[in-house]
């Protein structure tokens, strides 16, 4: 369903999914200050663009970031010469060389790498939406996402981040992952992005309670109408949840019951060959990881 339909209801939903994120934002209104040294200053510039946002301009910088337009535009030159940033005729946009650093980050390529054959199994089974997803902070973040002509259109990217506890993806790292990490949720409050949010602590606990026994989790268009998904964890060798794999379609077209034996048998495959690999690695360097 476009985001252009239920928008108006819950203009947070439609802020969040053109940034790209919940990043970005004006310091000054979740009251934090601007960041202080130059590094952190020059990196809050890299922040502040969204994974929907092209191009931005000094002006947007400097708003985002709660940096004096001097600064920004000082710092943006460093970041110019750096080769982090490409100066544009209206403004600025991040250069390939931070993709190329990206790509270098080993905990990230490496679960990329070994899911991706598991990602297309499950694609090439359903032709629906398959993430891979890890925890960050409070959201949970797409690494990777296999699509195709028959998916749905959905607002989720590689690189884009949602709400842990209105995902299924994130629900699984909620209820599998120590009891701090809920109530650091719980405390920062829950924000309703679609009629089917689920935004009372209470009704969120059982939830994640049935999410635990059943071993998988689910989203009936908690984050986006119209738009359902089921998950299943991905186990470390030591059981612990390090990511989550899910088909996420039309609420009219997924059957998520019937679709979770095959996602929970992907998960369990990645899980079972990250343990091997592990191992392996223990047994070369005699380092438990």
């Amino acid at each position: 369903m476009p985001l252009a339909r239920h928008s108006a209801r819950f203009p947070a939903l439609a802020d969040r999914h053109d940034r790209g994120d919940h990043r970005g934002m004006d310091p000054q209104s979740t009251g934090e200050g601007p960041p202080r040294s130059v590094l952190a200053r020059g990196l809050s510039l890299l922040d502040a663009f969204g994974s929907a946002d092209k191009e931005l301009n000094l002006t947007e910088l400097a708003a985002r970031t709660g940096l004096p337009k001097p600064t920004a535009h000082r710092l943006l030159s460093e970041l110019v010469r750096w080769g982090g940033v490409e100066r544009t005729e209206t403004g600025y946009r991040l250069s390939m060389r931070l993709f190329v650093l990206g790509q270098r980050a080993p905990r990230p390529r490496g679960l990329r790498e070994a899911a991706l054959p598991y990602l297309e199994d499950l694609y090439e089974a359903t032709h629906e939406n398959i993430h891979l997803a890890v925890l960050d902070g409070m959201d949970t973040l797409f690494l990777e996402k296999v699509s195709g002509r028959r998916s749905m259109p959905i607002v989720s990217r590689v690189g884009g981040r949602l709400p842990a506890y209105c995902t299924a993806t994130g629900k699984l790292f909620l209820a599998l992952g120590p009891p701090e990490r809920l109530q650091k949720v719980l405390d920062a409050g829950l924000v309703r992005y679609t009629p089917h949010t689920i935004i009372m602590p209470g009704l969120l606990q059982r939830e994640l309670a049935r999410t635990a026994d059943r071993g998988y989790a689910v989203n009936r268009e908690e984050s986006e109408a119209g738009v359902s998904a089921v998950a299943a964890p991905v186990l470390d060798h030591r059981r612990r949840v390090i990511a989550a794999i899910s088909i996420t379609g039309n609420v009219c077209r997924l059957d998520l019951d019937r679709l979770a034996p095959a996602v929970r048998t992907a998960a369990l495959a990645l899980s079972r060959e990250l343990a091997r690999e592990s191992a392996a690695g223990e047994l070369k360097t005699g380092i438990p990881r």
